[in-house]
């Protein structure tokens, strides 16, 4: 049967799918239509729902009855999570006060902001947008999220706080829920489990083929040097 998988344009994802969609991978069960968006689009896309399986943001769960978690794939930071940055260093207080933007109200990015400083002022845009935004004025604070955890220096703007550390103190020492795959219920359990098991040898193989894997996940990097890139994989597969 052919259904659609939407992942996000993160080196992450196409790490884990590239075994699937390369066709290194196969299965006897499933065709593949390849969807690519931001995911915050695909968390919208959820409510609908739009996609058969798809990568959604923990957040986004509360919105989506219509789907089941899939065991694979998920990413969960250790310690580490989505940073909060500016221009120069400021205090929490000062941080509350200020406009902040970030990648979209249902990512697990957001929901973490707000548990930590409670609500605040926001705009939201693509997250690999953010770091520019920074440096340019148009927001005080910027919340980053995937490759651009690790490459906001690079607009000259500084961390913050990483939330990611916060949630662990605050938790003692659980790991940070981020984003997960999903599969509408409507296939059934054991449709959903041979989807899963299709994903989970598609990570294996990404995994015991690391170097192509990332070569594959280049394409999404946008700009990215590679030793960033594979530094990111290996953070959240």
């Amino acid at each position: 049967m052919e259904i659609s998988v939407g992942h996000t344009p993160d080196s992450d994802d196409a790490f884990m799918f590239y075994g699937m969609f390369t066709g290194k991978v196969r299965s006897d069960d499933f065709t593949v239509k390849h969807v690519i968006e931001d995911i915050e689009k695909l968390n919208r896309k959820a409510i609908n729902p739009e996609l058969d399986v798809t990568a959604v943001s923990v957040h986004a769960c509360a919105h989506i009855p219509d789907y089941t978690i899939l065991r694979s794939g998920g990413s969960f930071g250790i310690g580490y999570g989505p940073i909060i940055t500016a221009k120069e260093m400021m205090t929490i207080e000062q941080i509350k006060k200020s406009k902040i933007a970030i990648p979209g109200k249902m990512t697990s990015a957001f929901l973490l902001l707000q548990l930590m400083i409670g609500k605040f002022d926001f705009l939201e845009m693509s997250f690999s947008d953010i770091p520019k935004a920074v440096k340019n004025g148009e927001v005080d604070v910027g919340l980053v999220i995937h490759e651009t955890q690790l490459s906001y220096e690079q607009e000259g703007n500084v961390k913050i706080v990483d939330v990611g550390e916060w949630w662990d103190k605050t938790t003692n020492g659980l790991p940070v829920p981020l984003g997960i795959n999903v599969m509408k219920s409507s296939f059934g359990i054991e449709t959903i489990r041979k989807f899963d098991s299709f994903l989970r040898n598609s990570i294996k193989y990404g995994r015991e083929h690391q170097d192509e894997a990332i070569d594959y996940a280049m394409q999404y990097c946008r700009g990215k040097p590679r030793e960033l890139i594979e530094k990111f994989v290996k953070m959240y597969v």
